[in-house]
């Protein structure tokens, strides 16, 4: 089956590349990690939020979801049911969750739903995940980490009032940013973890993998690496190409042929 690349996409594409771009060049740039600095903390709520849903999927209970200062996170579990194919779902979710939802952003403002949804629906995702595992279970325990209570409130607060206040162009180009920040920092943590994973015996959700099965943290590494461009390879093929037309209500598609 042939696919091209719609010719109502190609603003899209163009946003989507210009983000890309933009991310990369952030990264070069001396002190721009004060601007990236929310979306990094973005990115880890997304992160632990896969190792915490994994967690319930799998049987077992979330004790704590904490994201630290540095833009490094931690989700402690209580594994009730311990297996090795448990332990490699939990294990695997977080990197691979980011990409994964990374590439449901996308996928979603191509198809179906209006970015300031998607915006609303991610605020939301991510204070569920500060309310519930950030601090209301933690409480319980007499421990929780402000600095994940105020972070994820203040992300909340700051994905609603796009979603309230930004033009449907704006809004779709920020849904493309985070989808961006999701997949590359996903990638480029998976790098760190691939060399951790040769170069020292770091503490990694692949070192964890490694333990767990007796199998060394390369492999796993390599495995989520490899996972990574499948869902990526995927996730571009849906949001640039296409045999229909998208439903996409509210984007101005200058270059969409008039029929």
């Amino acid at each position: 089956m042939r696919y091209q690349l719609a010719t109502d996409a190609r603003p899209q594409a163009r946003k989507l590349l210009f983000a890309a771009l933009l991310t990369i060049a952030l990264w070069f740039i001396p002190y721009a990690g004060v601007v990236t600095y929310p979306f990094r903390l973005f990115v880890t709520f997304i992160h632990e939020g896969g190792h915490a849903i994994a967690s319930l999927l799998t049987g077992n209970a979330v004790r704590s979801l904490t994201v630290a200062p540095n833009a490094s996170g931690l989700t402690e579990t209580y594994m009730t049911n311990a297996g090795l194919l448990t332990q490699a779902i939990i294990s695997s979710a977080g990197y691979v969750g980011a990409m994964l939802f990374g590439a449901l952003l996308l996928v979603l403002v191509r198809r179906t739903v209006a970015a300031r949804w998607v915006l609303v629906g991610s605020a939301g995702f991510i204070g569920l995940l500060t309310l519930v595992y950030g601090f209301i279970v933690p409480l319980a325990h007499f421990s929780f980490s402000p600095f994940t209570v105020v972070t994820g409130a203040l992300l909340v607060a700051g994905l609603l009032a796009a979603a309230r206040y930004l033009s449907p162009r704006a809004a779709n180009f920020l849904v493309g940013f985070l989808a961006v920040q999701c997949v590359l920092n996903a990638l480029f943590d998976l790098k760190d973890v691939l060399f951790l994973s040769v170069a020292s015996d770091a503490q990694t959700d692949a070192l964890n993998m490694a333990r767990a099965t007796g199998v060394p943290a390369l492999f796993w590494s390599l495995i989520w690496i490899g996972l990574a461009f499948i869902i990526l390879s995927a996730a571009l093929r849906c949001y640039a190409v296409c045999r229909q037309k998208p439903r996409q209500p509210d984007l101005p598609f200058e270059d969409a042929p008039v029929v």
